[in-house]
């Protein structure tokens, strides 16, 4: 089990920088964002920190060199948009985005890319199923050919009216996973669980790791803190961002040494990357890494020791 952390975090720092700071501060893997090269379409998107147009065995080789120098693994490639987007063009652009993420990982010798399954958000989750099927079936045939492992992230993308009512992904809950890997039974379609995503759904993170432990590829650690005040105020059919907050783990909800050990206990022992959404750490680049210190320092104890680097 190694303690990294999701590089969208530090957008302005080089991948050279980058793992230099994991280095130094101690983490052994990072998460490495690998969106198109560009504008971001919302925040804590559009990072680069690979990029992987016209991805070549030379860059791959460069990014290895990089890694080992600093003996900073990389846990996995990360690129989450809505390959469901209702606009086709929107669709496609992400799906063939995601087909190079995919062949960048096998060409880095990897064999984890984290994403999102997408969803048109006007729609239901029956209304959205067979365009996901149409969509993901060929995805994870392409990831099957080149040994890569994608792990879906449980976020719902429902927090402000654009993403409402729906949401812009569609594996939010074990009874849609259930659904999901029985439609699409591949052993290289698992998740990217995001336990913070279940407390702001008002559900047990803890209850689905033993039933899902073999679909577990990748874990994001990020808490959030629930405004109970705010929520007798508004309903929780309000926009979320307007009665919850992403918050580092430790300042929120979850009980971090109990999740630990259910985690550990369910068998997982793969990357826990740190995942920083928190503003009252500030948005200027010395308190983000502030963020990462003090999480790190939460979770560190938790990691069994005799997998630690």
């Amino acid at each position: 089990m190694k303690l990294g952390f999701v590089s969208a975090i530090l957008p302005e720092l080089p991948l050279d920088d980058l793992l230099e700071f994991s280095n130094l501060e101690g983490f052994d893997a990072v998460e490495l964002m690998c969106w198109p090269a560009g504008k971001a379409e919302r925040r804590f998107a559009g990072v680069t920190h690979v990029d992987v147009e016209g991805f070549t065995r030379g860059r791959a080789g460069e990014v290895q060199a990089l890694s080992a120098k600093y003996g900073v693994g990389i846990s996995g490639l990360g690129y989450y948009p809505n390959p469901l987007d209702p606009d086709p063009a929107v669709s496609r652009k992400a799906v063939a985005h995601l087909r190079k993420v995919i062949r960048a990982a096998s060409l880095l010798g990897l064999d984890r890319v984290n994403t999102f399954v997408g969803r048109d958000w006007t729609r239901s989750v029956d209304e959205n199923w067979p365009r996901f099927l149409k969509t993901w079936r060929p995805l994870i045939a392409y990831a099957e050919d080149h040994g890569v492992k994608v792990g879906i992230e449980n976020c719902p993308m429902l927090f402000t009216r654009d993403e409402w009512p729906g949401g812009k992904n569609l594996a939010t809950s074990p009874a849609i996973w259930r659904r999901m890997f029985s439609d699409i039974p591949s052993r290289n379609f698992g998740l990217n669980y995001d336990p913070s995503h279940f407390v702001l759904q008002q559900m047990d993170p803890v209850r689905p790791l033993r039933e899902f432990r073999d679909r577990i590829f990748h874990f994001h650690a990020k808490d959030v803190r629930i405004d109970r005040e705010r929520l007798n105020q508004v309903g929780a059919f309000a926009f979320p961002l307007e009665w919850h907050q992403p918050r580092i783990p430790g300042a929120g909800e979850i009980d971090w040494a109990r999740f630990m050990r259910s985690l550990v206990g369910a068998g997982y022992d793969g990357p826990v990357c740190i995942e920083v959404e928190d503003d009252t750490f500030g948005r200027t680049l010395s308190g983000r890494k502030r963020a990462l210190r003090v999480a790190r320092d939460l979770l560190k104890p938790l990691i069994p020791v005799a997998r630690h680097r």
